[in-house]
């Protein structure tokens, strides 16, 4: 064998992720909302793209489009598509220098009835994002109709400019930036006095002051100084409440009897006390808002029709795109170098690709959509507790796609119908295996029989972990003891002992 060197020629097969295959796979995870800051992005780099008109026809481009089109099917009369093309082979074909845009007659008839949004109702879930809803506008719900936008911070440096000044009211500043958004202060007083070079006398003082500020409450070091400073508000703060309020341990754990020996009351006396704490707010901060709420907006409306399920992508969060070919042409008559033709040359087919892609998109997640409601029917028609296992290779398989494309597909997307908004990864759920070798049945079902065990238990009657498994497999659920206390847990249901703790405060403060 000679050791010098040599020419081999080798024949591979290899999957390389051009710019354009990557593009198109992030377009897949990204939810309407983000879709709309992506195209924004892309139309300030590409000449040639430019936002669609809402009025359909007051479009003149002569170009393809995407986006806010509704794209829509029926489940139960077929797929509801004329192409067969799917993200795959979008995404395994990669040819996007041919310049063969979506072209689309506006003026048709399909494009006037072409979707269940049209009709009266529409398909918004009952969520009213039409604007008919009280605080909602045609740019979306108003949250500041929802929520004040006067954070905590801000009220209580109002309060402090009004009756503080100079020193203290640079202290107070501190202190103030310092309480969280519960209403407690989150630092100690004597680091804050050696922070700032103040007496500890004085950071104390101006505490004080803050503590007399609205809310109630706030300012507190512990649960306890909260509570007690509104019961001093009331003028309810006597010694016996004091007592309580340092041994709020003890009230935690049920410890009744010790309770009511340290506090000095009899029985009468400590349920009037428990019942009284009942009424006083241990966060008293989050009546404000530190930062403005966040709505969900769904990305798909799921509706039944008499032809069976209506889903359709919510337009109005789904921007058009055009591909302005006027303009194209304007350019590309003119006198250019080659880098400049080559320029936009590559504009043009960064711009097709990119409406090529959107489109396929929204039909990818209406195909992954319809096939999730025929999987889950039995949920959209009865609820949770007919809801199926299911796993993302299941729906890959019903519909030619590959697992990883379902599941880019299913991230970060929201589903509004009848019974509420839900994240499509929800209904993919792990099964338990039923009695008697029926069909598996989903874990979302059996925590929501756990659930309403749990909450139709009677104070003298809590059910053991055990005392749920047993209920549960006379229900046809074959499901071990650790498991119902993993999903209890899940729920944030609390332990036999600590529920009969619970129903025992509750008793003394009724």
């Amino acid at each position: 064998m000679g050791l010098g060197p040599r020419l081999d020629l080798r024949q591979s097969q290899s999957l390389v992720m051009t710019p354009q295959l990557q593009q198109a796979i992030k377009l897949l995870t990204l939810s309407n909302l983000e879709i709309e800051a992506f195209i924004a992005g892309e139309i300030d780099s590409n000449p040639l793209l430019e936002a669609g008109a809402d009025d359909r026809a007051a479009a003149g481009d002569d170009g393809g489009d995407a986006g806010s089109d509704e794209v829509a099917a029926t489940a139960g009369e077929g797929e509801g598509f004329d192409e067969p093309a799917t993200a795959d082979t979008l995404i395994e074909s990669g040819d996007a220098a041919a310049d063969a845009p979506l072209d689309v007659d506006y003026d048709a008839e399909t494009f006037h009835h072409d979707s269940a949004a049209d009709s009266v109702g529409g398909l918004d879930g009952g969520l009213r994002l039409d604007g008919a809803g009280a605080g909602y506008s045609e740019d979306g719900p108003d949250l500041a109709a929802i929520a004040g936008d006067l954070s905590l911070r801000d009220h209580l440096t109002a309060q402090a400019g009004a009756v503080l000044s100079g020193r203290e009211l640079l202290i107070a500043g501190h202190l103030i930036d310092q309480i969280d958004d519960a209403g407690y202060l989150g630092i100690g007083l004597l680091d804050v006095a050696q922070r700032l070079g103040a007496p500890l006398v004085l950071v104390e003082q101006v505490l004080a002051a803050i503590q007399g500020f609205d809310p109630t409450g706030v300012g507190a070091r512990s649960l306890g100084e909260c509570l007690a400073l509104q019961a001093k508000e009331a003028d309810r703060l006597d010694p016996a409440m004091a007592r309580l309020f340092d041994n709020l341990e003890l009230l935690g754990r049920g410890a009744l009897p010790q309770l009511r020996r340290i506090c000095g009351v009899d029985e009468e006396d400590m349920a009037d006390m428990i019942r009284e704490l009942r009424a006083y707010d241990p966060k008293p901060g989050l009546r404000f808002g530190s930062v403005s709420p966040q709505a969900v907006v769904p990305d798909l409306f799921v509706a039944r029709t008499r032809a069976g399920w209506a889903i359709e992508l919510n337009s109005a969060t789904l921007p058009r795109v055009l591909v302005n070919r006027t303009y194209y042409v304007e350019l590309a008559s003119g006198r250019h170098d080659k880098a400049g033709k080559a320029w936009l040359t590559e504009c043009l087919a960064s711009a097709n690709w990119l409406v090529k892609a959107l489109d396929q998109r929204a039909r990818t997640i209406v195909r992954v959509a319809t096939e999730l409601v025929k999987q889950q029917e039995g949920f959209f028609l009865h609820g949770v507790d007919q809801l199926r296992p299911l796993t993302l290779r299941t729906v890959a398989d019903a519909i030619g796609m590959h697992e990883s494309t379902v599941s880019r597909v299913t991230s970060n997307k929201y589903l509004s119908c009848e019974r509420g908004l839900f994240e499509l990864k929800y209904f993919f759920t792990s099964g338990i295996q039923a009695t008697e070798g029926g069909d598996a049945i989903s874990a979302e079902a059996v925590k929501s029989q756990i659930a309403r065990l749990i909450a139709a238990e009677p104070s003298n009657g809590i059910l053991s972990d055990d005392k749920l498994v047993d209920l549960l497999n006379a229900r046809g659920f074959d499901i071990a003891r650790r498991t119902v206390a993993k999903y209890r847990e899940a729920l944030g249901l609390g332990s036999s002992v600590q529920r009969r703790r619970l129903k025992a405060l509750e008793g003394a403060g009724s």
